[in-house]
């Protein structure tokens, strides 16, 4: 009897169906995207990027790309994990969404404790966000120029840039103008989450960028992150992403996931399959919305378990590398068969037993541990304001989010 590989066995089940999500996505004019970061691209879990490979032809950094990553001193840009980033996707013919040039959070602690005048931080902006995208000048598809500048009521978010300027207005005209001048086919996104229900978010969202664009600015896009809750996807999901791509011309799903009470039960499995088609679909059903970004492949390296008590199972495929329902849900969402997916088995590539480790400036995590960064957001997010080792603090009864480490025991 003849033995496979255990990579031998992997692409024998990848190729079972001819049908993956970026055919599926294509399909329908649409790209479907994930995330990576060197700590995918180089650790020892190869399913993780056979998987990017085999299923998305979009790819976003989850932390490379960020301020603090890539300019931790004034002028001192560091170049090596976004450069990686950029040559895996391109060697693999991949295209990028650039995540993120301006961000209250994950900032460094120059930028953010500086002592600035307008003009001062005008020139910081310009400097940051002409030199990034000139270095990626033709290699970036899109930009996430501004991220989450919005609190719950729609208006402005206090941070640095609000507060020097005094409002949104003028820090984001900067920060587009200078983005378009550094890279003119770049698209120009402005993304936000809570942008998945009308609200004031939403509304803030739309009145914004039909000023700003009214005024000239470069915005071409509106990302939606999308951080939704199974058996929660608000009845207004279709007609915000619609209003939010009317608004900008042009809009996407950029950080989709649909986390679960866990563990997650045979029925929550199913209505996660359903809420993934109708989020999908709802970017199908516009011919301006560019496609959909899922933030991450497996449950086992998702950020929402040490944000979100109690709370996980959010992704396409499981811990073990099985697709779930929600994978034919894509599938579904994008035209596809959309028949139930049984939990299919995959066999996991290690070359290693021990998991790369990658370390941040931010933050000691202490302990045999892999710092990496998550987010808190997303729709249901009741108020947290910093988060710290995968807690979280309420403060000021408002939905919030911050930058937070998350920590990922390496055994």
């Amino acid at each position: 009897m003849k033995v496979l590989s255990a990579a031998a066995a992997f692409l024998l089940a990848s190729t079972v169906s001819a049908q993956t999500l970026k055919s599926a996505a294509a399909s329908k004019g649409k790209y479907v995207g994930t995330i990576t970061d060197p700590a995918y691209i180089n650790g020892s879990d190869r399913t993780y990027n056979t998987i990017a490979l085999n299923e998305f032809n979009y790819v976003s950094a989850e932390n490379s790309m960020k301020w603090d990553a890539i300019e931790p001193s004034n002028g001192g840009f560091s170049w090596n994990n976004a450069d990686t980033v950029v040559n895996w996707a391109q060697q693999n013919n991949m295209k990028i969404r650039g995540h993120t040039l301006v961000w209250h959070s994950q900032l460094p602690s120059w930028v953010a404790n500086g002592s600035w005048s307008k003009s001062t931080l005008t020139t910081v902006i310009q400097n940051h966000v002409r030199t990034v995208m000139t270095r990626y000048k033709g290699k970036i598809a899109q930009w996430d120029v501004v991220n989450e500048i919005f609190d719950e009521s729609g208006g402005a978010r206090s941070s640095v840039f609000s507060r020097v300027f005094g409002g949104l207005d003028e820090f984001v005209t900067i920060a587009f103008n200078a983005a378009r001048a550094a890279d003119p086919s770049a698209i120009l996104c402005i993304n936000d989450y809570n942008l998945d229900y009308s609200g004031g978010k939403a509304t803030g969202m739309v009145n914004l960028v039909k000023r700003l664009k009214a005024n000239g600015v470069p915005i071409d896009c509106i990302g939606s992150q999308a951080h939704l809750m199974v058996g929660q996807v608000s009845s207004s999901f279709s007609s915000t992403l619609s209003s939010l791509c009317s608004a900008a011309g042009k809009c996407a799903i950029t950080e989709l996931d649909i986390r679960a009470k866990t563990p997650i039960s045979s029925s929550g499995l199913s209505q996660q399959q359903t809420d993934y088609t109708t989020a999908v679909r709802a970017c199908v059903n516009l011919s301006n919305c560019l496609g959909v970004t899922v933030w991450g492949i497996t449950d086992s390296r998702s950020w929402i378990p040490q944000v979100f008590s109690g709370e996980g199972a959010a992704l396409p495929w499981d811990g073990s590398y099985n697709k779930k329902p929600a994978y034919s849900g894509i599938i579904a969402g994008f035209g596809g068969s959309s028949g139930t997916t049984q939990q299919q088995t995959t066999t996991r590539q290690q070359t290693s037993t021990t998991r790369q480790q990658t370390t941040t400036t931010n933050g000691n995590t202490g302990g045999n541990c892999s710092a990496r960064w998550g987010q808190c957001g997303g729709q249901g997010w009741s108020g947290p304001t910093c988060c710290s080792q995968g807690t979280c603090t309420f403060s000021n009864g408002r939905r919030q989010t911050f930058a937070s480490i998350v920590v990922e025991m390496t055994f």
